[in-house]
């Protein structure tokens, strides 16, 4: 397989000689860890000279504000109010997609009709759009576009939706087909309809087989084995890995849902060289009330300098978390809270020394370019897998596993921050950073992944 895509990518070239600016659709996921990616490659692709189409839902939409030179289109995406407040992200996906694939609905297809009408605007080359857009493929087919599909996980997360089906038939999951990943480690989720989870996956895997490409938001060095894999299983033109997307993207302006704290730069600015434990729990992963509260006092008796990020829906059950009594003196002139974060730039600063995650792959990806190791804290979807390799492929963290005690978390602490451990595990983290850096330059493999993409798109 690996050949036929060679040989594709070497005809390229042939499509130069016609080049004209074209229009490329993109159609993210609407959830934060979706949304960034996806937009991060169009910044890619708009820079080497393809126009971009956002195709986007009313959830959670992007603010068009941030990226005037786009185009943004809504799509309507059936989904209630309180599905939307409940964050049930099988069920929003699921009601999504249902919405699009109706029969007595032609949403998708009449905005798809409509922005291959506009003569204002750049021929359509192809659509971009997430895997979890199962409805996708149909509409794009019946419309005459040809898609490419977007990865936001990690490779290895999507070699495991492409033995599902193998391990589903067998009625159980033997974790030695899939190293170094354990049964507790592929996703689930307790409070989803698990044959809709199955569905999805075989029918994102499907609408892969039926694109004409795929992008996996990794780079080559970190995932060579798994990439292999993929290549040699598809039989599509093209798998390529341009990532990290975050470092393709040469916007300041990002696409967070949340205001970003930036007050939260000018207190790293005064704190010590990898002094600081940034704690961020992503987007949509929360605490019960006991859990918030150990966290709280775990960071307090570390006597460690924290910037700890505390979501207003951050704590189950309760529309603003309080804290403790005495814990904001307690940790006066040594701890920040704040709402939300800038990401990229914390983990860049160099007052910060570690990352207190929930392995959401944009916050294990961003970590790794930065050269941070982390505390592991796992909830849901592709974050087991992710702080699986964290710690047993590339040794630049560990797992707090177990019910969340202070004690366990000031021990925690101690070991990423000062211990000879963690200090082991910051050197290998630089080693991955140094690895970032090699595929970004001109002729890494990310730089190569990422115009063999747009010579591929101009092909189409």
């Amino acid at each position: 397989m690996a050949g036929v895509q060679e040989a594709r990518a070497g005809g390229l070239d042939d499509c130069q000689g016609t080049h004209r600016r074209r229009r490329v659709l993109v159609f993210p996921l609407p959830f934060q860890g979706h949304i960034n990616p996806m937009l991060q490659l169009a910044d890619a692709l708009h820079a080497r000279g393809l126009a971009v189409t956002v195709l986007h839902t009313h959830f959670n939409a992007p603010d068009p504000a941030r990226r005037p030179e786009f185009r943004f289109v809504p799509v309507p995406d059936g989904v209630p109010a309180e599905l939307a407040a409940s964050g049930n992200v099988i069920g929003i996906l699921d009601a999504m997609n249902a919405a699009m694939e109706a029969e007595d609905s032609a949403a998708l297809l009449d905005v798809l009709a409509s922005v291959l009408a506009d003569d204002e605007q750049a021929p359509v080359a192809c659509m971009v759009f997430d895997a979890n857009l199962i409805a996708v493929p149909r509409a794009a087919a019946a419309v005459g576009v040809k898609t490419l599909v977007l990865r936001t996980t990690t490779a290895a997360c999507f070699g495991v939706s492409m033995a599902y089906p193998m391990l589903h038939q067998k009625g159980y999951l033997p974790p030695q087909e899939l190293p170094p990943l354990r049964v507790r480690d592929l996703f689930y989720s307790s409070w989803s309809d698990q044959e809709k989870m199955r569905n999805l996956l075989a029918r994102a895997i499907e609408a892969v087989n039926d694109s004409s490409g795929l992008v996996i938001n990794t780079f080559d060095a970190l995932e060579p084995a798994e990439l292999e894999r993929i290549r040699e299983e598809l039989h599509i033109p093209m798998v390529l890995a341009p990532g990290p997307l975050h470092k393709l993207s040469s916007k300041s302006t990002g696409s967070s849902l949340l205001d970003e704290d930036y007050d939260s730069i000018k207190w790293l600015d005064m704190q010590a060289p990898e002094s600081v434990l940034y704690v961020s729990f992503g987007s949509l992963a929360s605490l019960d009330a006991n859990e918030f509260l150990e966290v709280a006092w775990g960071l307090e008796t570390s006597g460690h300098p924290f910037l700890w990020v505390v979501r207003p829906d951050s704590v189950r059950g309760l529309d603003r978390p309080g804290f403790p009594n005495g814990f904001e003196a307690a940790i006066e002139g040594r701890g920040k809270v704040i709402r939300w974060a800038p990401q990229q730039e914390v983990l860049a600063h160099r007052a910060v020394g570690g990352f207190w995650t929930h392995n959401g792959w944009n916050s294990t990806l961003e970590s790794i370019s930065e050269g941070i190791p982390m505390i592991c804290r796992p909830q849901f979807a592709d974050q087991m897998m992710n702080t699986r390799y964290v710690e047993k492929t590339w040794g630049v963290g560990f797992e707090l596993e177990g019910e969340l005690e202070r004690g366990k978390i000031e021990k925690a602490i101690r070991k990423l921050m000062k211990e000879r451990e963690g200090a082991e595990m910051r050197e290998r983290a630089k080693e991955l950073k140094k690895n970032v850096a090699d595929c970004l330059r001109t002729g890494g493999s990310s730089q190569i992944a990422i115009d063999k993409l747009v010579q591929h798109i101009l092909c189409l």
